[in-house]
């Protein structure tokens, strides 16, 4: 992919060295995930060589979904061997009967390898694009302000610290700092079908959108990034909620009845988190907090989820885990 002599110098190893340096301390190892796409390699570029060399690997998982599959380990291979990076190639099994979608099942098997094999600080090459992509995608699916919080920039999974350096960078950015620095990178013939969702708000939907709004892509990721400190704000009055209210590992009733309604469904999505429980639709959470606020002394309002039950008794809100 060859690059024209005459392309401005990219900004982005600065941009990205900035990133990292509020986020990361000196020392500290760190890992990419290298899929092969022009995202991730780019960013592996840009860390060996205008980052700390010595401290860098990479984690390629192999999915066995594509006949590429093998072609695509063998480019990450070759590509990390050429830079002199160690790389780890994983190969896992999707569970394509999972119920969730080959999607989500892929995502799942992939997160697994990097829980164990990227250490403590794993990168990866999310940018501006994938941003809007999700906003969207969770607008449409019916998020409320957490969903549309989109990508995060920076989160945990126990152990594991997962940054995002190119989540601002739009994807022109990154293919013109590929093309500048002569990369080469695999294309997933899956992001072509635009019978999944993902691929047909990229193509078909953010396409349309720029071409009456240029910038919509850029607003959009900026507005994921407002829902995601209004999220952070909710956290907050959250904690201050469970810290009035908190009964141990419960909540008092007669605490929780000086709440409004949306203050209250506020600290039950908190303690749900908390937990690591799915929230329950919209409408079941409505109705269950009407009854909290409602139901008298000889009634006990129980909500039934995938991994327990919330339920009312005692003077407290509990949250018992299935068996």
């Amino acid at each position: 992919m060859a690059a024209s002599r005459n392309s401005p110098r990219s900004s982005l190893p600065a941009r990205v060295a900035a990133f990292l340096a509020t986020r990361t301390t000196p020392g500290e190892g760190i890992c990419v995930g290298l899929s092969g796409g022009c995202d991730s390699v780019v960013l592996l570029h840009v860390l060996a060589v205008h980052g700390p060399r010595e401290q860098l690997r990479a984690v390629h998982v192999h999915h066995g979904l594509s006949a590429n599959a093998d072609r695509w380990a063998d480019f990450c291979t070759d590509y990390c061997r050429g830079l002199g990076i160690d790389l780890l190639v994983e190969r896992v099994e999707v569970d394509r009967h999972s119920g969730r979608g080959l999607e989500a099942a892929a995502r799942e098997a992939r997160y697994r390898v990097f829980s164990w094999s990227a250490g403590e600080l794993l990168l990866l090459g999310h940018h501006q694009g994938d941003q809007a992509e999700t906003l969207l995608f969770n607008l449409l699916r019916g998020a409320g302000v957490a969903g549309a919080s989109g990508i995060p920039l920076e989160r945990r999974e126990q152990r594991l610290r997962i940054l995002r350096p190119l989540l601002d960078v739009s994807r022109d950015e990154i293919e013109t700092y590929a093309r500048d620095h002569r990369l080469d990178w695999v294309d997933d013939e899956s992001n072509c079908d635009t019978g999944l969702s993902r691929n047909f708000l990229r193509h078909q939907v953010l396409t349309v959108l720029a071409g009456r709004f240029p910038a919509a892509e850029r607003n959009l990721a900026q507005a994921a990034g407002r829902f995601a400190e209004t999220d952070a704000l909710l956290g907050e009055l959250a904690l201050i909620d469970w810290r009035a209210a908190a009964d141990g590992d419960a909540l008092k009733l007669a605490k929780l009845r000086e709440l409004s309604v949306p203050r209250l469904k506020n600290l039950l999505r908190y303690r749900l988190r908390q937990l690591g429980w799915h929230a329950p639709a919209a409408v079941r959470l409505d109705e269950f907090s009407r009854q909290l606020l409602t139901a008298g002394a000889d009634r006990h309002p129980a909500l039934d989820l995938a991994e327990g039950r919330m339920v009312a008794g005692g003077g407290v809100l509990r949250w018992v885990a299935r068996g």
